[in-house]
């Protein structure tokens, strides 16, 4: 479950711009060529030139998705929307549709909605969620899950899924979903260092954040203990462990299935709190998969008996 990537660097030379000659020995950081302490010029010069000032990173963008009022988020999707509309557990604010989107969720949920569609075209959902958001013409502003408690969890049937920092929506969206394909019991991330509950993540889950339960802990070694001393069996997913996960070796226990983060994987405290280690066998030419990926192969490998 690693990830590729590179990190680039940027800013002049240190000394700035080089000259045709340059003779003076060089000076401490801070100083001007006569000793002086250099004093950054924030006034226009005599041409009415400004300096260029570093103001740092540039900030992200935020989407007008991200401003939903407090406790709310912007829902958007054909499947995130019908599945939140469904869920009684939803205090739904504003649905928002195109008129083709409106007959889709119709044909989805004949019986009546608890609010009132506004039909609108399909430019306003870029004032709304912001542009490059694949909304299908449909967007449901609701008020945020209530979090569920780790006895909850423990008492249904299936794997629970425990993400270590795994701070990509989309990846948690598809855990989601894949948790809810094979009946697992629910999906437990750290309470920092992983995404909150977005538009992003919804259509990703493609409706299962309304059925699966999704907790947030905010020690995952600590957690991992907890569910230990619940009789479940800790499995952390890991590619250079020794042995592959079987399914059928076990299939009599409740078993924990622990995924790590999409470049670093499992951190080390969270290894050395796992019961035990195990890899995917993957035969082919790859030696990794997303995350995302590896945890459905995972989850399939638990349903085999045999």
């Amino acid at each position: 479950m690693r990830s590729e990537g590179g990190r680039s660097e940027g800013g002049r030379p240190e000394g700035g711009r080089p000259e045709a000659a340059r003779h003076d020995a060089p000076r401490p950081h801070g100083q001007q060529g006569n000793g002086k302490p250099f004093q950054l010029r924030t006034r226009p010069d005599e041409h009415g030139a400004r300096p260029i000032q570093n103001r740092g990173p540039a900030r992200p963008r935020h989407t007008p998705a991200e401003d939903a009022p407090r406790g709310t988020v912007w829902l958007y999707g054909l499947h995130a929307v019908a599945a939140a509309l469904a869920n009684p557990g939803r205090r739904l604010r504003r649905l928002v549709v195109t008129e083709d989107a409106e007959a889709a969720l119709v044909a989805k949920l004949p019986h009546p909605w608890s609010l009132q569609p506004e039909r609108v075209d399909r430019g306003r959902f870029d004032q709304l969620l912001g542009r490059d958001i694949a909304h299908q013409g449909a967007a449901l502003l609701a008020d945020l899950l209530a979090p569920p408690s780790l006895q909850h969890v423990l008492e249904r049937p299936g794997p629970i899924i425990v993400l270590d920092q795994v701070t990509d929506p989309r990846n948690v969206g598809a855990i989601l979903r894949s948790a809810a394909a094979f009946a697992a019991a629910g999906v437990i991330t750290q309470d920092r260092n992983a995404p909150e509950e977005t538009g992003a993540l919804a259509k990703a889950a493609s409706g299962a954040l309304e059925t699966m339960p999704l907790l947030r802990a905010v020690n995952i070694a600590r957690t991992l203990i907890a569910l230990k001393a619940a009789d479940r069996w800790v499995v952390g997913l890991d590619a250079s462990a020794k042995a592959p996960l079987s399914g059928p070796s076990l299939a009599g226990r409740l078993v924990a299935l622990v995924l790590g983060a999409e470049g670093d994987g499992l951190r080390r405290l969270t290894k050395e709190t796992c019961d035990e280690l195990a890899g995917l066998a993957m035969p082919g030419a790859m030696e990794s998969l997303n995350v995302s990926a590896a945890g459905a192969v995972a989850l399939y490998e638990l349903t085999r008996r045999g």
